[in-house]
């Protein structure tokens, strides 16, 4: 079973680790750059902020069996 994280601002993404939800912090274009980069394979979710998905758009096609969802 594939593992569920968040990326993006701390203050919005650390409430999901309740939930057992890993979390990417990443404040910076950079960050989230290198926090999309060290995810794990075994990662089937990723949930993101809206900056974050601003960021890393292009890329998402990357992994393409990714199930990705923006926070409002």
């Amino acid at each position: 079973m594939g593992r569920i994280a968040a990326l993006g601002d701390a203050n919005r993404i650390q409430v999901l680790a309740i939930a057992g939800v890993e979390p990417h912090p990443a404040a910076t274009v950079d960050e989230a750059v290198a926090a999309w980069q060290s995810l794990s394979p075994d990662v089937a979710v990723l949930i993101l902020t809206s900056q974050a998905a601003a960021v890393l758009d292009e890329r998402l096609a990357e992994h393409p069996d990714l199930l990705v969802t923006v926070m409002p």
